[in-house]
């Protein structure tokens, strides 16, 4: 078990606290999910890259994904998800496989971020959809964490990024960013409603990004 890492060992000895966090922060977790689908396609095959217990997944109609922690991969088999154990760097599907890919609140787990994103570009049809959600480290919550880190078991060896540098990441993984959306304004534990999504980045603490594959 030792050479299980920190970040995978953690999400798996800890659903029950994953869980509860989302049903009391509800407003928070609809936000997203609000924002999430102002970019996500209607139709197609799709794939969740780091699925965890199945609530986005779920939520959002993705029944395919990978997860590596156990326990996390159990519960969204048990929402009847088809979560398969692997990692971002290494997708065990063929090539051309899925018309959209989704990441949410994944990239600042990664070993590797470039390896990671190749791999999506892989598995993505031709002009593809990529949907990447992530806690952007110069807002509200993204300070909050980096200040707290090490007092958070989920954030402790986490690496958070800013929008610009995981739009450099994207276009030098050949994605061309289509469209950004941003929620999450001000301090999660004041969020008392669903929040409208707004275009752009910069103020939101949540930031989605579709990029499209290019040839």
């Amino acid at each position: 078990m030792n050479d299980i890492p920190y970040n995978i060992k953690f999400f798996d000895d800890n659903v029950l606290s994953y869980e509860k966090w989302f049903a009391e922060n509800s407003f928070v977790f609809l936000s997203e999910i609000k924002t999430i689908r102002e970019v996500l396609p209607l139709e197609g095959r799709g794939l969740d890259i780091g699925m965890g217990s199945g609530l986005f997944s779920s939520a959002l109609q993705i029944k395919e994904g990978i997860e590596p922690a156990k326990a996390m991969r159990d519960k969204a088999i048990e929402r009847g998800l088809a979560p398969l154990d692997a990692v971002a760097e290494n997708l065990p599907y063929r090539n051309n496989s899925f018309d959209f890919v989704l990441m949410t609140t994944v990239i600042c787990f990664l070993h590797n971020i470039e390896q990671a994103f190749h791999e999506v570009f892989r598995v993505l049809k031709t002009n593809g959809i990529f949907i990447l959600a992530f806690i952007d480290k110069n807002s509200v919550e993204g300070k909050n964490i980096l200040k707290k880190k090490n007092k958070n078991g989920f954030y402790k060896e986490a690496q958070l990024y800013s929008y610009s540098e995981v739009q450099t990441l994207l276009v030098k993984s050949n994605f061309e960013v289509d469209k950004t959306m941003q929620t999450l304004f001000g301090n999660l534990d004041e969020i008392k409603n669903v929040q409208i999504p707004e275009y752009g980045s910069g103020e939101g603490s949540f930031v989605v990004i579709k990029a499209k594959k290019n040839k």
